[in-house]
């Protein structure tokens, strides 16, 4: 059986017979169909699925996060050039540096992790972690490669192929444009994405949204955390008014792990601009943690914690695999220690894979304040709700205990 929601009592789960649906359970229980065939039985369950989760959307939080990984940006691109999961990226390093020289790599630094058929495993994270580890102390006796450099053709090709270019009706506009409608006295909607690509920013240019990024709206662009405490007003004829009149499609865009438009400058000012030579990048490897203390990350990171400890707060997980450390830390403290804090996973699949995915399932089934669904981004986007009008009497704030065994 394979769950594709799970939210407290809330739960939709499929039985499969030689790949095809053949039983459909709610909250539990069979779900007994009139047709006994089983064509309609996917579509039954997938539209049960979506109407549970926008039920639980309709919910006005106060607070809305958004956290996306690698998931949101996975096949998205114009033309052949596409997003790529890091197992893509090995691929792509054999094809730039050749089998040969990355198997090489791999002995020189002791990256050991094979399959069964003695393949490599295709971590390229952990491989990076490896050979910047060994970069100072080994070298090939034989001489034929150069571990520092390698690392950088690597890095290099990993900027080049998160340049991507956002094609028309993508789900980051689509997802914003929805996001975005909320009352003007709730604080904006928050998106960290830990991608390096600007599908995001380019989403935000497509639908004439203004992004609040950390960076000075004169030019150059430079980067300051201040400017995270900015907003953006209509004054309407007077430059005195009782009430400020907030402007409509605003939203705040952080990016812990950096970007391929970010680099430093001599001065150590971080500046934004099309073509940067060195990008500004947290690349993949496992002293992700350590860099998150450095300038501008930590000031992202501070503010992804900061947020995470308000009142009624939502954060919406999309396409994040929780394989980072210092992310799955922050989240795992407000499920700890924020009693209003609820939690989204949105991801192909509902994984049970590794030990703090192991425990959301346990917490998913346990209380109503967390929430799994086997969603795509592309999909999960179009189903979101489309919330056009409020009322101010749905606007109480949600409480949910993690010491409470009660469900909805």
């Amino acid at each position: 059986m394979e769950d594709i929601y799970i939210n407290g009592r809330n739960k939709v789960s499929i039985e499969y017979d030689n790949k095809i649906v053949s039983n459909v359970y709610i909250d539990g229980k069979k779900h007994e169909f009139e047709d006994t065939k089983n064509e309609g039985k996917l579509k039954f369950a997938l539209k049960t699925k979506r109407n549970k989760y926008k039920k639980f959307l309709n919910f006005q939080f106060e607070n809305l996060l958004v956290l996306t990984g690698a998931g949101s940006s996975v096949g998205i691109g114009k033309d052949d050039k596409k997003g790529r999961l890091l197992t893509g990226l090995w691929d792509d390093t054999v094809e730039l540096v050749s089998e040969k020289v990355l198997h090489k790599l791999c002995e020189l630094v002791h990256y050991t992790d094979k399959k069964e058929d003695d393949s490599y495993v295709k971590n390229l994270e952990k491989l990076l972690s490896f050979a910047n580890s060994a970069k100072e102390y080994v070298n090939d006796p034989e001489g034929e490669i150069n571990i520092t450099e390698l690392i950088n053709q690597i890095e290099s090709l990993i900027k080049t192929k998160c340049e991507l270019e956002l094609p028309n009706n993508s789900p980051h506009k689509e997802l914003l444009e929805k996001i975005t409608k909320r009352k003007v006295t709730l604080p904006r909607a928050k998106v960290f994405t830990l991608n390096y690509d600007t599908l995001f920013e380019q989403a935000g240019i497509q639908g004439n949204f203004t992004m609040i990024d950390g960076f000075s709206f004169s030019f150059p662009r430079i980067f300051s955390g201040r400017n995270f405490n900015y907003d953006i007003v209509q004054r309407d004829n007077s430059r005195v008014k009782e009430e400020d009149n907030f402007v409509r499609k605003v939203f705040h865009l952080y990016k812990p792990h950096g970007s391929v438009d970010w680099e430093r400058l001599e001065n150590g000012s971080i500046k934004q601009s099309e073509k940067v030579d060195k990008a500004l990048m947290i690349y993949p490897k496992e002293s992700k943690y350590e860099s998150s203390y450095e300038q501008p990350f930590f000031e992202m990171m501070s503010r992804f914690q900061q947020n995470l400890r308000k009142d009624n707060v939502l954060l919406i997980c999309i396409g994040f695999s929780f394989n980072d450390k210092h992310i799955v830390t922050a989240i795992q403290e407000a499920l700890e220690q924020n009693p209003s804090f609820q939690l989204m996973v949105v991801n192909k699949g509902i994984s049970q894979v590794g030990n703090f995915n192991k425990e959301l399932y346990r917490i998913a089934q346990e209380n109503s304040s967390v929430v799994l669904i086997d969603e795509l981004f592309s999909d999960f986007s179009i189903n979101y709700p489309d919330l056009k009008t409020y009322n101010q009497d749905e606007n109480d704030k949600i409480v949910v205990s993690l010491n409470n065994n009660g469900n909805d």
